[in-house]
């Protein structure tokens, strides 16, 4: 009965297909309960069943303490002109800085075209071989075979997101999540041409002019071209003039200006405290 239960035919059946498989044959062995008696016996008591086996995914762990380092890339539907059509805005974000390295407004999401946005925002920013990583999510699009051949092409290093797991992606959820809610915004877009062109402007904004609060309320071009630790200076000298004029409006002292992180993650790796819990 035990080779029976074990051959190829009925490897991977539960032991109730077998038992009924063979009487659809005529064939009588053993009861179904002897049929786990004897399983049992040798320490075969498992699933059975033939089924799916789900990769396991190992959670990515990015550091960036520069800029060009480390780039997110993601695509989001925005509402066409009538109910279930849409357009797809594909942006390419540098983590450290948070700054839109590139960008395409589409009315198509696929590989092709998101490749061309990588492609492009590396020419426009001269990354060279070995310098980048690019994290995705795992789109279609971003884990097509052409996408990887692309990225060796270039010499980037790639990496996904775990399914299911939005945190993985932290850094576009977050910049999507601030356009969608920008009050210029429209809830639905007439045309593409339309889309791109109320679109453009807020990414510009966003670059250029949206003193982010993640960076010492510096803009993302302003720390992604260098120019904080100037800003910064800047600042500090008017907090000083402030503080010496009137220091009973300081209750805590000489005011300081906050620095911009010298680091951006994606899952930074668990401390041992945490790990201990």
């Amino acid at each position: 009965m035990l080779s029976v239960l074990n051959s190829e035919r009925f490897a991977d059946k539960a032991p109730a297909q077998v038992y009924a498989a063979l009487l659809d044959e005529d064939k009588y062995l053993c009861s179904l309960r002897t049929m786990y008696r004897i399983l049992a016996a040798s320490g075969e008591v498992r699933e059975r069943r033939d089924q799916l086996r789900h990769p396991h995914y190992v959670k990515p762990e990015l550091l960036a303490t520069v800029p060009n380092q480390v780039w997110s890339w993601d695509i989001t539907k925005l509402k066409g002109p009538e109910k279930w059509t849409y357009f797809y805005l594909y942006v390419v974000l540098d983590i450290f800085s948070r700054y839109v390295v590139g960008w395409m407004l589409a009315e198509r999401e696929s590989a092709v075209l998101g490749q061309d946005v990588v492609r492009t925002a590396c020419e426009r920013q001269g990354i060279e071989p070995g310098q980048l990583t690019v994290h995705a999510d795992r789109g279609s699009p971003m884990v097509a075979k052409s996408t990887a051949l692309l990225y060796a092409d270039l010499g980037i290093g790639k990496s996904h997101s775990r399914p299911h797991v939005s945190n993985d992606n932290p850094f576009s959820e977050a910049h999507f999540k601030t356009l969608k809610y920008r009050p210029e915004l429209p809830e639905r877009f007439g045309s593409v041409q339309d889309a791109r062109r109320q679109v453009e402007p807020l990414l510009r904004w966003y670059n250029d002019e949206h003193k982010h609060s993640s960076l010492a309320l510096l803009t993302p071009a302003d720390v992604h071209y260098r120019r904080g630790d100037a800003i910064i200076a800047a600042r500090q000298r008017a907090l000083d003039l402030a503080h010496a004029a009137h220091p009973e409006r300081f209750v805590r002292g000489r005011p300081k200006h906050p620095s911009p992180p010298t680091e951006a993650w994606i899952n930074p790796p668990r401390t041992s405290e945490e790990a201990s819990q």
